[in-house]
């Protein structure tokens, strides 16, 4: 495992297991068929940035019980259920490098185990007891939902809209890290104020992770496993083709970006916006976002009393900023 990612889970190591015990259980089953396709989840845990956010946020609070756990397992397998569903909308054969589900078995498989790990999260968010945690866990289901809807709806716009994109990314990846926090604070029956800190936060994590994703997507590195130029494949501009079209105003920028969202756009065309990007300032200026929002998460864990926890918070914001894969 990374060395940072080390450090920033020694305050919860402990915790880390419990939570993963109880992820394998819950996705244990005792026909066969359906265990072997649930093994293909249980087997890729990743790095749970997910469940450290959330498991950290609840350290702070104090000693981590079983409901900020079950919350943890809560959004990873709302997480993982919409991951599934994407790769058969998107009709992915890969998810970061290694086979996606559907590839594996088929879409119809696929599309009933993401329906089945949904039942399961709201079943985890059920028992821990708290009506409010079922609600945030409900309301973040329907705006992952309303980003991917609204992510389509933007291709057939003919503007180029940071506005749109901040959007995107606020409900598509942002709005489930803001929840990791809010529910490790709310797991510990923290006070309104540290929750409202605890989801700013966790939605700062969010937005940087989804940007530097995003800057991903200009490089060739097969460790990633994204191909560059694969979102424009899709017709998904990112922040750094947008500002540079939208900064420059050049006429032949702004084409081959219409062309890229009216999936028209051929690997050459696609190549040489990627370029353009970059020739223009466009990763930078990704770059000095992710900073400025590094600034705003590192003011608000000044007031942190666990020394270990806020440590492991500050290099955990700069992993996300940092990371390579």
């Amino acid at each position: 495992m990374n060395t940072p990612l080390l450090i920033i889970r020694r305050p919860i190591e402990p915790e880390l297991a419990r939570y993963g015990a109880l992820f394998d259980e819950v996705l244990t089953h005792d026909e066969q068929f359906m265990d072997r396709v649930l093994f293909h989840v249980r087997g890729r845990k990743g790095k749970m940035m997910r469940p450290i956010l959330l498991l950290l946020m609840a350290k702070e609070c104090g000693t981590v019980g079983e409901t900020a756990l079950r919350c943890a397992v809560t959004l990873e397998l709302l997480h993982t259920a919409s991951l599934v569903h994407d790769d058969v909308v998107d009709e992915s054969a890969e998810r970061r490098g290694q086979a996606s589900l559907r590839a594996v078995f088929d879409n119809k498989v696929a599309v009933l185990l993401g329906d089945y790990m949904l039942a399961r999260s709201l079943h985890q968010a059920a028992l821990t007891g708290k009506v409010e945690i079922v609600e945030q866990v409900a309301a973040l289901g329907g705006t992952l939902s309303e980003g991917e809807i609204f992510q389509l709806a933007n291709l057939e716009s003919a503007t180029l809209s940071e506005e749109a994109y901040f959007r995107i990314i606020r409900n598509k990846t942002s709005a489930l890290f803001a929840t990791c926090g809010l529910l490790g604070a709310m797991s510990q029956d923290a006070d309104e104020s540290f929750c409202v800190k605890a989801r700013r936060f966790g939605e700062i994590v969010g937005m940087c992770f989804q940007i530097r994703d995003d800057i991903f997507d200009y490089f060739d590195d097969a460790s990633i496993g994204k191909p560059r130029g694969n979102d424009m494949v899709e017709g998904k501009l990112t922040l750094p083709a947008i500002y540079a079209v939208n900064h420059t105003g050049n006429a032949r920028a702004m084409e081959l970006a219409h062309r890229v969202k009216a999936l028209k756009a051929t690997a050459e065309e696609m190549a040489e916006l990627i370029e353009f990007a970059k020739a223009n300032g466009g990763i930078e200026y990704a770059q000095k976002a992710m900073e400025r929002l590094r600034v705003e998460a590192q003011d608000l864990l000044k007031h942190f009393k666990n020394e270990d926890v806020r440590e492991s918070l500050k290099g955990y914001i700069d992993f996300v900023i940092g990371r390579n894969f």
